[in-house]
């Protein structure tokens, strides 16, 4: 009887932590029902929401390394003295050099092994002085299984930086589409967050050369139609002291490499300016605060525009140095500086992203899924019992305790991590009641085999869960190897049905084997002896 107790407490101890992971320690009616919603998140197919599958342009990555080795390339031959008449794209993964004297062809390749890893450097026919630089198969395809894990991880970050609770953000479709499945339960507006989530959101600060002009022509012009060496013109909106401010854009020539990105950004929150305006003030890493203190100590009375995505947002004059921190001046609203601010904290996407597919589901249909849900499961958990206790008499009642507790303790367990409960998942449930039915059926029936055979009931009982045990490990361990194939390769909803269908079978082997075997062993402490067993 001492063993039979040890089991027991630990028993009631599994029972009274498994309760708590479903209610908590409510001091009232309504903190447990708020606790049991706090517990059981529903999926987006339960409670609805927003489902999105985008497309992320993985091009644009590749496209980004192939600009950045060219300017590398033009600065390394100026470094090295080395001549040449052009070097230019031929597309997105080639890069041409033309003019390049023979005797330092050597020193160009010198360099591409040394600098250029990623790329190969090969002969042009016909030109001894060109040679062609072209980014390797392996390096392409790097390139863009990074983009999309790169994308995969901002968007994560945007998504929870708005509050949205469980969201799903993961891989799509077959390897090489380049496709992501974002869902967000409760949201059936999508238009803020498609609009954050597709937001590139490049950050640069770039040192002014010259102007506002009130328009392109009059920048070109201003230069006799040809931008200064190493610039690039921009358009933006202009500043309320400018002489050309008005309605319409203004434009600036600026340096063509940012003396800081969004890259360097440690953080960025909406604030206001004196006037009470809404902007962003922003902070910046170690070496971020470096670069940016020696580009604005050796500018200071010059403009620095603040770039994003391209366009000038604002032009202010640097003053004195500044170092780790400073102010985005724009016409912002207070909404818009904070979804701005968001966006630069949570990172830079690299690589466009577009909408390829987009639905709302509405709750309606996650309570139609839960009502209908809820009443498999009860039909079936209460046919199954029905079942048990006609069919083994005494023993199913062993039976259906065990199932009880299974499913207790599959829903604490859920409570306990947090995990999120979809359609699919419930089936994993009522699988696993069957599969728990099926583990009590194999122990009852050995038992009946030992009894048929002449041995006594305790030596039946004994041998009926020592012979059944093995075949119950087998079954639920192919069973579990499933479970993890479907997890791994699976999205959201069957990930949902891996996971509760691996916790129920875990759980099956504790009520099955323990707790039926201490229900068993205690009713036969208690049995009158020559008393047959009911099974």
């Amino acid at each position: 009887m001492e063993k039979i107790r040890t089991r027991a407490i630990l028993i009631l101890v599994v029972v009274v932590a498994c309760l708590i992971g479903i209610i908590g320690l409510p001091k009232n009616v309504e903190q447990l029902q708020q606790n049991m919603r706090d517990r059981i998140h529903l999926g987006l197919d339960l409670r609805g929401g927003t489902h999105l599958v985008l497309q992320v342009h993985v091009d644009d990555a590749v496209n980004l390394v192939s600009d950045q080795a060219l300017q590398r390339l033009r600065q390394d031959f100026q470094s090295k003295n080395i001549p040449y008449l052009d070097v230019h794209k031929v597309d997105v993964t080639h890069v041409l050099v033309k003019g390049v004297p023979q005797n330092r062809i050597g020193d160009v390749q010198r360099l591409v092994n040394d600098q250029f890893s990623d790329w190969t450097l090969d002969a042009v026919p016909g030109d001894p002085t060109a040679r062609q630089l072209s980014l390797k198969t392996t390096a392409i395809v790097q390139i863009k299984n990074d983009t999309l894990d790169q994308a995969r991880d901002t968007i994560n970050r945007r998504v929870n930086a708005l509050g949205v609770t469980e969201p799903e953000i993961a891989n799509y479709g077959q390897q090489g589409d380049y496709e992501l499945v974002v869902e967000l339960p409760d949201v059936t507006d999508p238009t803020r967050v498609k609009d954050i989530i597709q937001e590139t959101a490049l950050l640069e600060l770039k040192i002014v050369q010259d102007g506002p002009f009130p328009s392109r022509e009059a920048a070109l012009a201003a230069h006799g139609g040809v931008l200064p060496p190493e610039t690039q013109l921009l358009p933006g909106q202009p500043d309320s002291g400018d002489a050309n401010s008005g309605t319409g854009d203004v434009w600036y020539i600026v340096n063509q490499i940012a003396a800081v990105t969004g890259r360097d950004l440690t953080g960025a929150q909406p604030s206001q300016d004196e006037t009470g305006r809404p902007d962003i003030d922003f902070t910046l890493t170690r070496d971020g605060a470096s670069a940016f203190g020696q580009v604005t100590g050796a500018n200071i009375n010059k403009r620095l525009a603040i770039v994003l995505d391209n366009r000038v947002i604002s032009a202010p004059v640097i003053e004195n140095q500044i170092r780790d921190r400073g102010m985005i001046h724009g016409s912002f609203t207070q909404q818009q500086a904070a979804d701005l601010a968001l966006v630069l904290r949570s990172g830079s996407l690299p690589a466009s992203i577009s909408t390829m597919q987009e639905e709302v589901v509405g709750p309606s249909l996650g309570a139609d899924s839960i009502r209908h849900g809820v009443w498999a499961c009860i039909v079936g958990f209460v046919a199954i019992m029905g079942f048990m206790l006609v069919y083994y008499r005494g023993a199913g009642i062993n039976a259906d305790l065990a199932l009880i507790l299974n499913l207790i303790i599959l829903i604490s367990i859920l409570g306990y991590f947090g995990a999120t409960l979809t359609l699919p998942g419930i089936a994993g449930i009522i699988l696993t009641v069957g599969m728990g039915v099926d583990s009590n059926v194999l122990i009852f029936e050995r038992i009946r085999e030992e009894l048929r055979g002449g041995k006594a009931v305790s030596a039946a009982v004994a041998g009926g869960f020592e012979h059944a045990f093995v075949t119950i490990i087998d079954t639920h361990v192919t069973t579990v190897v499933s479970a993890a194939i479907l997890f791994t390769f699976g999205t959201g909803p069957i990930k949902g049905f891996a996971v509760t269908l691996t916790i129920g079978l875990i759980a099956n082997l504790f009520t099955s084997v323990y707790v039926s075997r201490t229900i068993f062993d205690y009713g036969l402490a208690k049995r009158r002896t020559g008393q047959a067993l009911s099974i």
